[in-house]
């Protein structure tokens, strides 16, 4: 790979992790089963 092709390609790769970084994810945050359990019982004790 010559020196042009591999430094445009490192700066692409840095310009598209930067703009994934921008657009966050409207996605809910994973919650365990067992993190669940413990706010299941916390909501039955209140």
């Amino acid at each position: 790979m010559n020196r042009k092709k591999k430094l445009n390609s490192i700066l692409k790769k840095r310009a598209k992790k930067a703009n994934a970084k921008l657009h966050v994810s409207a996605k809910p945050r994973y919650i365990s089963k067992d993190e669940r359990a413990k706010m299941d019982l916390g909501d039955a004790e209140a």
